[in-house]
């Protein structure tokens, strides 16, 4: 189920939204104010953030500025009471991907709501997010907070099909076979070595984990957090 932020520091129109979001299925956590979203922000892991811009202690474009920097892929839509070409600019330039202007038609909040979602997942495909680090595939990167974490081909590819696939065991053949082909003259105990320089790149991470199956191979496992 996706998880949408809904940040409105109007009560009443915080709990419409929701609500119209709670209604297609998507799981929806509620911030009064800027300051609040990033607190909720920082602390789970969300597919969407749709936000006021006029609210206290921090405007939804600070906020926007703010998720842009610890998430550059994540959709937003912005809803505000402002139509003017220059606010609408600034909320781009912030950030975000969409903009609606106040008074809200709900059903169509939730077909942009909708569209976004599946932009989204169209160019996140190469891209998994596992509770607060992102794995990019294009890039060959990890990274959590501000350290990212760049990989030899190879080793991003052998970590990236375990992760990808958690709690599947493969044995080092099967590795071998996809990750190296099927024509390679490396022996599987090279499958060992790339996983032990995994293991130490990422070592910082407790995100997720590679773990040894004895006597079979590998698997990948998610670290669950409360």
């Amino acid at each position: 189920m996706f998880k949408i932020l809904v940040v409105e520091d109007d009560k009443n129109i915080r709990k419409l939204i929701a609500g119209y979001l709670k209604n297609e299925n998507y799981s929806v956590v509620e911030a009064a104010d800027g300051e609040e979203a990033m607190e909720k922000f920082l602390g789970e892991f969300f597919d969407m953030v749709v936000t006021d811009i006029m609210m206290p202690y921090m405007s939804g474009t600070e906020l926007c500025a703010k998720i842009r920097k610890n998430n550059k892929d994540i959709p937003i839509l912005m809803l505000t009471a402002k139509g003017a070409l220059e606010d609408k600019k600034e909320g781009f330039k912030s950030g975000a991907d969409d903009y609606m202007v106040k008074p809200i038609d709900m059903d169509e909040m939730v077909l942009r709501v909708r569209a976004l979602m599946r932009r989204s997942k169209n160019a996140l495909d190469k891209i998994i997010k596992v509770n607060n680090v992102v794995i990019n595939y294009e890039n060959l990167t990890v990274t959590s907070g501000d350290k990212v974490i760049e990989m030899p081909k190879k080793e991003f590819q052998l970590m990236f099909k375990l992760v990808s696939t958690p709690d599947r065991i493969f044995t080092r053949m099967q590795l071998m076979d996809e990750i190296w082909g099927y024509d390679s003259e490396s022996d599987d105990r090279t499958v060992d070595v790339h996983i032990k320089r995994i293991r130490e790149k990422l070592a910082d991470i407790d995100d997720f984990e590679i773990v040894t199956i004895r006597g079979l191979g590998y698997k990948g496992a998610i670290r669950r957090k409360n």
